[in-house]
């Protein structure tokens, strides 16, 4: 192990104690664990990341209906009616 330190606020390091009381393993497990997910890639992106793929997403994808928006749930009764 690496010993290092870190500063958190008072509201994270508040939480961090909560957490570590609930599930009874030390603060230094949980910021161990939330590294690991980090690295892992199990973080969620925040959300200007989710923005700016949802953005660069639009108009990527064709579809030969032209009435897609005004009939969707149709599509969609028919797909599940199948």
């Amino acid at each position: 192990m690496v010993r290092t330190q870190i500063q958190l606020t008072e509201k994270q390091a508040k939480a961090l104690k909560q957490i570590a009381l609930d599930e009874g393993i030390s603060m230094a497990e949980i910021v161990r664990r939330a590294i690991e997910n980090v690295v892992e890639g199990k973080c969620p992106p925040d959300k200007d990341v989710l923005k700016r793929r949802a953005i660069a997403a639009v108009g990527s994808i064709h579809s030969d209906f032209t009435d897609l928006s005004e009939r969707s749930d149709d599509y969609l009764e028919e797909i599940y009616s199948e």
